[in-house]
């Protein structure tokens, strides 16, 4: 087959803005396990240690070594910005120190738990915020993950562990990764190091072989972690295809419309149409409808925005409109946007509406042709 014929248009300014904003911009790596313990900030040392001996400006911006010996001593002589101390809740903790990190300006820089949450008095909440900061000033940054903190996997790692990650990162930010190296470690080795004490101390280490750490847990985040890398390595693929005008073999993409509510099944609903969409390598719309003679109450609200917001971080394009009637909005919506799949929660409108005019699902379901519905159940019980 002849290769693609090249093309000569020009690129616009904003295309070669953005070219230029690329190539000021610090690399980012990210060393991503599928539970603590595999040996992702051990790994990271190890590599800094190296880049060091090379002669790069490497530093520590944040480590956290969780008191395990073999880490600790893999800080070996590598200098560190002094983080800075908060007092929290009584407690003296510590964070990094952002500003310090910017005005240090290394040619690289380690951040340890991209998903964690700042104390309040930093710069930023979150710390994959920091790190974005130091990536627009040119500095690379490495960094550190576990898949259970990925943003869209919430709901199936509170399925599959029945514990519910708090600290979460946007799935954006490991698209944004340069490279991504998986710290893989088979679950019997980590249950292993978790019994001798090299993961938690004793009592935690047995509460934790009890709970998180059981071996069907841990073989599920490990084959989470494995398909995400295996995404990202389609996206980058994609990427150079696209870069290089190189014809594939995908075609149209998708476009996934998930209709958001006020009802607390929404994030869940929002999470599975952007796994859908993310693994059809398709777009996210993201909808809502008000009956304009509706009057929600504070908390339907908040719930609201809370859906709303995690959509937006998720990286969807998010739409608001008032309509009387639901169904025929979504309808008209999803031919607008060319829609192939829409998402639906079950509905927890009244019996007696569903009587008169047809459930939203069963009007949405008639009135589209062509376009996948998917209703996503409420779970049973989301404590």
């Amino acid at each position: 087959m002849a290769a693609a014929p090249p093309s000569y248009k020009k690129p616009s300014p904003d295309e070669i803005l953005q070219r230029l904003q690329q190539l000021r911009r610090g690399r980012l790596k990210i060393y991503l396990g599928a539970a603590p313990g595999v040996g992702k900030t051990y790994t990271m040392l190890a590599d800094a240690q190296e880049q060091r001996a090379r002669g790069v400006d490497a530093v520590i911006g944040l480590v956290d070594c969780h008191e395990r010996p073999a880490t600790m001593e893999k800080v070996g002589e590598l200098p560190a910005v002094t983080p800075r101390t908060l007092e929290y809740r009584g407690l003296h903790l510590q964070e990094m120190d952002l500003e310090g990190v910017l005005a240090r300006d290394p040619d690289l820089v380690l951040v340890d738990e991209l998903a964690h949450s700042n104390i309040p008095g930093c710069t930023h909440i979150k710390r994959y915020e920091d790190v974005m900061d130091l990536l627009a000033a040119g500095i690379n940054v490495w960094s550190t993950l576990n898949v259970q903190h990925l943003e869209s996997l919430n709901d199936t790692v509170f399925e599959i562990t029945r514990v519910r990650v708090t600290e979460t990162v946007p799935d954006w930010v490991l698209d944004r990764a340069s490279e991504i190296r998986l710290i893989d470690l088979d679950p019997d080795a980590l249950i292993e190091r978790v019994k001798d004490g090299r993961v938690y101390r004793q009592p935690e280490a047995e509460r934790a072989l009890k709970g998180f750490f059981r071996r069907g847990n841990l073989t599920a985040l490990r084959e989470m972690a494995l398909r995400a890398l295996a995404e990202a390595t389609d996206r980058r693929l994609e990427e150079y295809m696209a870069d290089h005008q190189i014809s594939g073999p995908w075609g149209a993409r998708d476009r996934i419309l998930a209709c958001a509510s006020t009802s607390p099944n929404g994030q869940r609903l929002i999470r599975r149409a952007y796994r859908t969409a993310k693994r059809l390598r398709g777009s996210l719309y993201v909808l809502y409808v008000q009956h304009p003679g509706d009057r929600m109450d504070e908390r339907g609200a908040n719930t609201l925005q809370r859906n709303l917001d995690l959509a937006t971080r998720l990286g969807a394009h998010v739409e608001r409109v008032a309509r009387a009637d639901a169904a025929a909005a979504i309808v008209e919506f999803a031919r607008h946007i060319r829609a192939t799949q829409i998402v639906l929660g079950e509905s927890l409108r009244p019996t007696w509406r569903d009587r008169l005019r047809g459930s939203i699902v069963e009007r949405v379901l008639r009135d589209t042709h062509d376009v996948d519905v998917l209703v996503v159940a409420s779970p049973a019980k989301d404590t």
